[in-house]
């Protein structure tokens, strides 16, 4: 078997040798250059993933600390609507008055929001029937205990006494 000398002195069976291991390290290196693009594109998803969970979480940590004030401010409205009128000038019901605005200010700039209720459509996301009347259907007539939502979620559903047609009284 006879091999021909090209003029630099490499025989011809070498040169596509070596033209061959070329194409084999190219490819090589293409594969590994995809699969760093791969990594590359997982990891910065994984980066946009965890801050989703990071905010995510730290919403739900908030959201459980404001469910647990709720009931904490529903007492003060409760306590400041059992003040007898001759009693509302007093400066202990106005501290406690004051309490109550600051309270609600607070929650406001969290981004806390109470639910609308009164002269509403009923909206069983949002609020919880416990009492029916007589009246023009589906149109909530009174507010039981206040709800609220955070980031666009409830926190707490307004309880509600909602207007139904079909009622006998």
């Amino acid at each position: 078997m006879e091999q021909e000398h090209n003029g630099d002195g490499i025989m011809e069976g070498d040169f596509d040798a070596l033209r061959g291991a070329l194409e084999q390290e190219k490819a090589r290196a293409e594969d590994n250059l995809n699969n760093l693009k791969r990594a590359q594109a997982d990891f910065i998803n994984y980066k946009r993933r965890s801050e989703v969970e990071k905010t995510e979480s730290v919403g739900l940590g908030k959201s459980l600390a404001y469910m647990s004030i709720l009931p904490v401010l529903d007492d003060f409205g409760r306590a400041l609507a059992a003040v007898p009128p001759q009693s509302a000038e007093e400066p202990w019901v106005q501290g406690m008055a004051l309490i109550e605005k600051k309270f609600r200010q607070l929650l406001t700039r969290e981004g806390i929001s109470q639910i609308k209720t009164v002269g509403e459509q009923f909206d069983p996301s949002l609020h919880e029937a416990v009492l029916r009347c007589r009246g023009e259907e589906g149109v909530v007539v009174e507010e039981l205990q206040a709800g609220y939502t955070f980031q666009g979620k409830v926190l707490r559903p307004a309880k509600v006494k909602v207007s139904c047609e079909d009622i006998e009284e």
